[in-house]
């Protein structure tokens, strides 16, 4: 027992030792691996601007964060897509999303951050942008708080994550409008040039201090510079492409071609939603507590006065409650919010949000008549709302109606022209359309030789 005793206390004495050295090798290490330059740079920061760059300092974790929640919006987009397309299409629409996401991260830093904000000549800087690789000079380092101190409290490299998560979007939206019939490399051909150039010339006009901006038009978040953009590109794609097969029948009849998962759509509704609090919540470019919680109060509003008002009025124009409607009204509402989400009051973006709401409903009605088919709504939602929601800025935000008018069809248009010359010349060259028997067979067979649901599949029978 004695010597359990004295075992037990000698065990105890080493444990403590190495408890000790291993405190003080710790202390020792910190000690001799910090960058005493980085610490004084940083008390000089504090010394020199004091509350200013704690400001600075939160405002950017913030904003970081929003870039997080913008990102979580592109899987929102993908089983939004998967959701409300047929399931033998699933690994086809979940490839393009993967694609855009990574395609406009590496294209934005390529090209589209410099070209978004040109400096040049008059013309360059008012209406054409010219775009450079990003670079690591000005972004980092000890010059973080000198990129734009409390006046755009971010430092480089957080400005660029955070555009770089709305560039890839407007790809994301004409992928929708386009699924279950477009060659894959075509595609992908098609949403790199929309990205790296078209998306980046435009933004350039109001978020670049170009024409637009020069002339009052005000776009908050990007109900047309994101938005309209990508639902007048997805339109042109989508003449030039047709409709799918059977959709429509001789006699003008139109066939419903019913998604696979609701369940999908609706998550991805949510994660939209969830996401959109960053997109909206972030373009205050700081962490201002008073803008921020406007912003969500008035994103959140809106969203759900588009649901509602969607869901009576596609109740009583189609004498049922219709799901897939009623979350393109969550998103009608919030693409329409987006323009003015900080310079309105929240019953204001309850009448923004609910217009969209109805105006979504015989939008998607009309295109079906003239038979453009979009699949998930997506000219409806982004492009008529957007420019709904950047006119309810003249109405309700304070801006100028005719500004905001003449920005967001100046913006529609060129993305309409841009996009239709480059499916025809991508439809001459390459073709843009799979073949009827792929089509038939899916693309997910056709262009992947994968099936998302083998179990469920006719190769697994």
């Amino acid at each position: 027992m004695i010597a359990l005793l004295k075992k037990k206390r000698t065990l105890n004495l080493f444990t403590g030792l190495l408890l000790v050295g291993f405190v003080f090798c710790t202390n020792l290490s910190a000690e001799e691996t910090s960058a005493p330059e980085a610490d004084e740079a940083y008390i000089e920061l504090v010394a020199k601007h004091g509350e200013t760059f704690d400001f600075f300092t939160t405002s950017n974790l913030w904003i970081l964060i929003a870039a997080g929640l913008v990102f979580i919006m592109h899987l929102g987009f993908a089983t939004l897509e998967s959701g409300l397309t047929q399931s033998k299409n699933t690994v086809n629409i979940l490839f393009k999303n993967v694609f855009i996401i990574c395609m406009g991260l590496l294209t934005y830093a390529a090209w589209g951050f410099n070209a978004m904000y040109p400096v040049g000549n008059w013309f360059i800087e008012n209406f054409f942008a010219f775009g450079s690789p990003m670079t690591a000079a000005g972004y980092g380092g000890e010059d973080t708080y000198a990129y734009g101190g409390y006046a755009l409290c971010m430092t480089g490299y957080t400005d660029f994550i955070f555009q770089a998560m709305f560039a890839a979007t407007a790809a994301t939206i004409v992928s929708g409008a386009v699924a279950e019939r477009i060659k894959l490399p075509s595609f992908m051909v098609v949403a790199t040039i929309l990205v790296a150039f078209a998306y980046p010339i435009t933004g350039s006009w109001k978020w670049g201090e170009g024409w637009l901006d020069a002339n009052g038009f005000y776009d908050f978040a990007g109900s047309t510079l994101v938005h309209a953009f990508g639902g007048f590109a997805a339109l042109a794609a989508v003449i030039v492409l047709g409709p799918r097969k059977g959709k429509y029948g001789a006699d003008g009849s139109i066939k419903p071609i019913l998604g696979h998962s609701m369940p999908l759509a609706t998550i991805g509704v949510f994660l939209l939603f969830l996401g959109w609090f960053g997109f909206n919540g972030g373009s205050v470019l700081s962490a201002d507590p008073s803008l921020v919680s406007l912003v969500f109060v008035t994103t959140a509003l809106a969203a759900a006065a588009g649901g509602l008002a969607t869901m009576l009025t596609s109740w009583i124009v189609g004498k049922r409650p219709d799901l897939s409607m009623s979350l393109n009204g969550i998103l009608a509402g919030l693409v329409g919010i987006t323009a003015g989400a900080d310079s309105m009051g929240p019953w204001a973006a309850v009448i923004v949000g609910a217009i969209a709401g109805v105006i979504v409903v015989f939008a998607v009605l009309f295109f079906d008549k003239i038979k453009i088919d979009d699949p998930v709504g997506a000219i409806s939602v982004h492009g008529v709302c957007g420019i709904w929601g950047t006119a309810a800025v003249g109405i309700f935000g304070g801006g100028s109606l005719l500004w905001q008018l003449i920005g967001a069809f100046s913006v529609s248009i060129f993305a309409f022209l841009f996009t239709l010359v480059l499916c025809i010349i991508v439809k001459v060259t390459m073709g843009i359309r799979v073949s009827e028997e792929e089509e038939f067979s899916g693309l997910d067979i056709g262009e992947h030789g994968q099936e998302a649901y083998p179990d469920f599949g006719p190769s697994s029978h």
